[in-house]
């Protein structure tokens, strides 16, 4: 049994804390869902061989701006082992993030792929992949150490979030709570282009922006509710504002 409310304030790098996410089993309905999903594959993959753990996040650990998603598909992130790799909404964002000069390649296919973000980390609030894409609020919270921890570790150049949809947003206002910032009373409500900042309560913590940005889920793309521009808009502000060079 894993505890990821003991583990992830212990983890004294990111490089520690993703190593230990990827051993966690605090949830029961998420391990047997990410293990049933790698033995019945999908018939486009029965060649592969499923990451089928949580799902660590990816990118570089001075990283100035965190895109924050759901959690990995199951046949997404759990059948290659990184964050937006080898489904289609990895693939709108990686395009998107390539196009602003924030990635070295416009695919993300595969770990090992050679794909470097340039001041940009990926990540989620839940690190499995849940049954129909739906976590329950249970899960969300038994998740979220991980999630505090990561922030807490980015502290000292994290700028800006991107939160990839209403549930990402839901989840990170807490965590921002919980890792040393003001949130806004009212809670502000999610939206695409929304932008809040969070005030530090302490010192020695920089304030944080957060954008709203629809998720890039293949319902969204497809139907034009998120397009590549809207997206592109989103992700270029807030680089900006975290102080990094774009297209």
């Amino acid at each position: 049994m894993s505890y990821p409310g003991r583990q992830a304030p212990r983890a004294p790098d990111l490089r520690t804390l993703d190593a230990a996410l990827t051993e966690c089993r605090a949830c029961p309905r998420l391990v047997e869902w990410r293990e049933e999903a790698a033995r019945v594959k999908r018939p486009a993959f029965r060649d592969w061989e499923y990451w089928a753990r949580p799902v660590p996040g990816f990118g570089p650990p001075d990283a100035r701006m965190l895109l924050v998603g759901l959690a990995p598909a199951a046949h997404g992130g759990n059948r290659t082992g990184r964050m937006f790799t080898g489904d289609r909404s990895g693939d709108a964002l990686v395009a998107a993030l390539y196009d602003l000069g924030l990635a070295s390649q416009p695919a993300s296919t595969h770990r090992g792929d050679g794909l470097r973000l340039h001041g940009v980390r990926f990540t989620s609030p839940v690190h499995c992949a849940p049954p129909a894409h739906k976590p329950t609020p249970a899960e969300r919270d038994t998740c979220r150490p991980w999630l505090v921890r990561e922030l807490e570790l980015l502290h000292p150049t994290v700028r800006t979030v991107v939160a990839l949809g209403a549930f990402a947003w839901q989840a990170l206002l807490p965590v921002s709570a919980a890792g040393g910032r003001h949130v806004p009373r009212p809670r502000p409500v999610f939206g695409h282009g929304v932008r809040v900042e969070l005030r530090p309560v302490r010192a020695d913590t920089a304030p944080l922006s957060v954008y709203g940005c629809y998720h890039v889920t293949p319902r969204n793309t497809f139907t034009g509710r998120l397009t590549p521009a809207m997206l592109r808009d989103v992700l270029r502000t807030a680089a900006r504002e975290a102080g990094l060079p774009t297209r």
